[in-house]
């Protein structure tokens, strides 16, 4: 007479059947969770940008308090904050204005240059000046600088928030750190305790590496710009440094203008491609090869999951989320790696280990 045999269970005791029937309800809840933030970026991205600089500027203000007073301290730290992103959206503007007035004074050449690849294109049969006359007239430059005024209005206010949320915030920190700890549920608490204190230090070792790598990047695109005898070669440089904050996107435009430019100013394609290529490899080396090194177990994600999390983010916030997206993947990955129940999570998503020893396979029925 056979037995019935009992359904084969999941590593935490839980039948794999009806474990199985839980990932639907995952994954509406996942997109539910992603259309919500999509739906509340005017709520949520100001906040998430404040815990981004909360987690960098709390060790200043933590140690500062020890001196001075706590709200003379918490001065002091709001104004690095401003000093910085004053100095950051100066050299933005500034180079961004350089390139831009050189362009208005060069239309000549980028016109014949146009007129160049508008004749080789039409000579294959695709109409460019029908495309150009469709999409490119007064209308839509119109339109574009009305976006544009727009856009530089919501920056300020949204900035303006972050700084609120940044000053409120770190007046809480240590407030909301004994209200955590002082949780019932003693699991909530030491997950929430303790990824909270290493996301903090990954994020600031993170932007750490990611500014010297962005300091070396410009450097090295300025010498490269002064040797090939490329116009600009300092707005470059700061325009490789200031765009480096944001991965795989910046670098791309970093690299796209100056081989822009280089095909106006010189006069053979060589020239063009030589730019191009040595541009392209100054940032495969800086950001393929010294950046890993340097910082570490920091970006324990694959590289897949790194450029998937950057335009999902870019998908939901714009520009913002370019800048973002990576640091909450980081907070995300690490938090769950704080717990049993989804630490399986971070593993899968992190780079593969040699040594990881490999895994029972507790399904397998044994004789």
């Amino acid at each position: 007479m056979n037995r019935l045999q009992a359904p084969a269970e999941s590593s935490h005791g839980v039948p794999l059947h009806r474990s199985s029937m839980h990932w639907p309800l995952i994954t509406l809840v996942v997109l539910a969770l992603l259309g919500a933030i999509y739906v509340a970026e005017a709520v949520i991205a100001p906040f998430a940008f404040a815990l981004f600089l909360i987690a960098l500027v709390w060790p200043l203000q933590f140690r500062l308090q020890a001196y001075i007073p706590r709200l003379v301290a918490l001065a002091v730290s709001i104004l690095l904050v401003v000093v910085a992103f004053s100095g950051f959206a100066s050299l933005i503007v500034w180079s961004f204005g350089r390139v831009g007035r050189w362009i208005l004074s060069n239309l000549g050449r980028f016109q014949e240059l146009y007129n160049q690849m508008s004749f080789w294109l039409e000579e294959r049969g695709v109409a460019v000046a029908s495309l150009w006359a469709d999409h490119f007239n007064i209308g839509w430059l119109v339109g574009l600088t009305q976006k544009l005024t727009s856009q530089v209005n919501t920056t300020l206010s949204f900035w303006l928030v972050v700084l609120v949320y940044v000053i409120l915030g770190l007046l809480e920190v240590e407030a909301t750190a004994r209200k955590v700890n002082a949780l019932p549920n003693r699991r909530i608490a030491r997950v929430l305790l303790a990824g909270s204190a290493e996301t903090g230090v990954k994020i600031r070792r993170y932007m750490v590496v990611r500014t010297l790598m962005s300091i070396l990047t410009g450097a090295l695109v300025w010498a490269f710009a002064v040797l090939f005898g490329l116009p600009l070669a300092q707005e470059w440089g700061v325009i490789a440094f200031t765009l480096n904050y944001i991965p795989f996107i910046g670098p791309f435009i970093a690299t796209l203008f100056p081989t822009l430019l280089a095909m106006v100013e010189f006069d053979t394609w060589q020239a063009v491609i030589v730019v191009f290529a040595c541009l392209n490899v100054i940032q495969f080396v800086v950001g393929s090869y010294i950046e890993p090194r340097l910082s570490g177990s920091v970006l324990a994600m694959s590289p897949s999951v790194v450029l998937f999390s950057i335009f999902l983010w870019t998908f939901l916030w714009g520009i913002p989320g370019t800048f973002i997206g990576l640091p909450i993947t980081i907070a995300v990955l690490t938090f769950c790696a704080q717990d049993p129940a989804t630490r399986w999570l971070a593993m899968l998503l992190g780079p593969p280990e040699e040594t990881d020893p490999p895994i029972p396979d507790r399904t397998r029925r044994e004789a």
